[in-house]
């Protein structure tokens, strides 16, 4: 094959990804639907009451219900989009001989497959499958903004050409998969303990863990993204930097919020480990740090000139 028979297979294999993806989301949309409708099942069946009320709940203990195995055609789904966006990614680098992040488009398109893969992994080792809307939407949102900056696969400009570029930009891309489970988790920490505290929890927050589980969840992923940020960031970083300009570190807009981000996940690690800000303070500072990793992984490119404005 072609470099440009490369090309047209990764375009074909990352719109085909997008478009299951969208369809994956479109089934964990459904799964919600029905764990409402699922959850008043019981009450109805009552109302015939009797013998017949018996039978009916008897013959339905053998019928899977129709949220559980949405559930599983959402998963299975996202593992094919997973599978087609890597294949794109894969061959986007064949097709332009180099990794394939020197743009926001290779960014986008290797950003979600990798957090895709790390989502599954956990699914596979800790059952996280409660935060699938959030990831595959997510994922949607991320690809849709990618397609939109789309360029031709090309050769990288001259900074780009270093070894310490892989590196890192593999460990920041790692640490934000594991920065958006994280995010998700507080997320839906937060509207649980709220709905809690209301009395008023409803069918599709009582599918996902208690409050303390998403709790740990949220602080194990952020303790391991921030360990990837802080290498990928602040030392592979500065590093090829010294490779590319000359010098460490410059305070470019890039690295001042890269910066920012590592601050605010410092500064939720040691406020979990010292002060003892666990639940829903420790969920409101993750947002806020995943709020600063977007910008810094696409408004500052977008938004603000600075030395990786040719990234766009």
């Amino acid at each position: 094959m072609t470099a440009a028979d490369y090309a047209e297979f990764s375009n074909y294999a990352v719109a085909s990804g997008t478009i299951v993806l969208a369809l994956a989301f479109l089934a964990h949309l459904a799964e919600l639907l029905f764990v409402r409708q699922e959850a008043v099942v019981p009450a109805s069946v009552a109302v015939g009451g009797g013998d017949t009320a018996v039978a009916v709940a008897e013959s339905d203990d053998d019928v899977e219900p129709r949220s559980a195995v949405l559930s599983r055609i959402g998963i299975a789904l996202t593992v094919v989009a997973a599978g087609l966006l890597v294949a794109g990614v894969v061959s986007r680098a064949m097709a332009s001989n180099r990794v394939p992040w020197g743009n926001m488009y290779e960014f986008g398109l290797t950003g979600v497959s990798i957090a895709l893969v790390v989502y599954l992994v956990l699914v596979r080792i800790t059952s996280v499958q409660w935060i699938a809307p959030i990831v595959t939407g997510f994922g949607l949102a991320i690809l849709g903004l990618a397609w939109s900056a789309y360029v031709p696969a090309g050769p990288l400009v001259p900074a780009l050409h270093s070894y310490w570029l892989v590196i890192h930009v593999a460990a920041v891309m790692i640490a934000g998969a594991l920065f958006l489970v994280g995010a998700s988790a507080s997320l839906l920490y937060l509207l649980k303990e709220r709905a809690e505290l209301r009395g008023n929890v409803g069918p599709i927050l009582r599918r996902v863990p208690a409050i303390a589980a998403m709790d740990r969840l949220a602080y194990r992923t952020h303790a391991v993204g921030f360990v990837l940020w802080t290498f990928g960031a602040l030392i592979a970083g500065p590093i090829w930097a010294h490779y590319a300009w000359g010098r460490y570190w410059g305070w470019d807009p890039k690295e001042v919020w890269a910066f920012i981000t590592w601050v605010v996940y410092a500064g939720y690690l040691h406020a979990r480990a010292t002060a003892g800000w666990r639940g829903r303070r420790a969920a409101i500072i993750a947002l806020i740090g995943f709020a600063t990793f977007l910008f810094s992984y696409y408004g500052v490119n977008i938004f603000v000139p600075g030395l990786h404005s040719y990234a766009k």
